[in-house]
């Protein structure tokens, strides 16, 4: 007599589950990474062409604690993504590219710690270059562009692969370094028009997790071996030999 096989979805659900939890996760750190898009409702005085996003949550500006704590919230969304996808994406690159995920959120919340005192945008006698804000800054720039080259590189040589993140994460990568490299002016006494490239820079940062998001929903199931535990029951089917045998008995 022969038992057809049973599996266990569990898992094979809280796989699923866990991936889902990870886009979702993601997409509202795509759109709390981009909370600065709120200067155009609110009275904050800086010229959003000629402003660094990080002249919102200046030491002296009224709304500093808002655009710190949507910062700060990004920060936890990507943390708790990250850690999540760290057990869902396979290979090594892929795990080093969630922890720079991780140290992007680090860095993140480092630089709400050490703002820059005042917004130099209008305020003449502002110093442009807060070496601590500058140095968290210049860490979340490195961790982001980190992540996106090792997930990158992971989508292409690691299988399964991640088509959506092959094909447009090296081109996100490229863009973001052009638009964070064109936002450098103010620090070598060149002001002006360095808001636009990076508000560029952060929708281009915001554009890199939903495609995230979008690749791990999309991501077969079949590579999750240690979320996916077949108990497959097999009863062996009496041999003709024996049931002869039976029969001559």
């Amino acid at each position: 007599m022969y038992q057809a096989p049973e599996y266990d979805m569990a898992p094979r659900l809280s796989g699923r589950r866990r991936r889902l939890w990870v886009a979702l996760l993601l997409v509202t750190a795509t759109v709390a990474y981009n909370g600065w898009l709120l200067e155009f409702l609110l009275p904050t005085g800086l010229d959003p062409r000629h402003s660094y996003v990080s002249e919102l949550y200046a030491a002296d500006q009224p709304f500093q604690a808002l655009f710190s704590g949507i910062e700060v919230a990004c920060a936890l969304l990507v943390t708790a993504g990250a850690l999540l996808a760290r057990s869902t994406l396979p290979g090594r690159l892929a795990a080093i590219g969630c922890w720079a995920l991780i140290a992007f959120a680090a860095f993140s919340v480092a630089d709400t710690i050490v703002p820059m005192r005042c917004a130099p945008s209008v305020e003449p006698s502002c110093e442009a270059v807060n070496p601590w804000h500058t140095t968290t800054s210049a860490l979340v720039h490195f961790a982001i562009f980190s992540s996106m080259a090792l997930l990158s590189a992971a989508a292409r040589a690691e299988r399964p692969g991640m088509p959506l993140i092959h094909r447009w994460g090296p081109w996100v990568l490229s863009c973001s370094m052009v638009a964070a490299v064109a936002t450098v002016g103010p620090l070598f006494g060149g002001p002006g028009w360095h808001g636009v490239p990076q508000r560029v820079h952060l929708t281009l940062v915001g554009t890199w997790f939903a495609l995230l998001a979008v690749a791990l929903v999309r991501l077969p199931t079949h590579h999750e071996s240690a979320d996916r535990t077949p108990t497959a029951t097999r009863i062996p089917r009496p041999t003709q030999t024996a049931s002869t045998n039976s029969a001559v008995t």
